[in-house]
């Protein structure tokens, strides 16, 4: 079972450029890439495998996002 945290809720903006959408989806890109790298480090597997599907939850949301356009 896993916890939910509440994060503030930050002022949206009124207009989002093409910018804040490449931003988003470099931070994506660098999460996918550090997960990666650091998995099979984790030496706690059930934590190894918490990790495994935050990846597989951020790959999938990049390629729908790609595929979105």
């Amino acid at each position: 079972m896993g916890q939910v945290l509440q994060f503030r809720q930050l002022k949206p903006q009124l207009a989002a450029s093409d910018g804040d959408a490449l931003d988003l989806m470099s931070a994506i890109d660098f999460a996918l890439r550090d997960l990666a790298d650091i998995t099979p480090h984790i030496l706690h597997e059930p934590s190894r495998e918490r990790a495994r599907q935050c990846r597989q939850m951020l790959q999938d949301a990049f390629e729908a996002a790609l595929q979105a356009g």
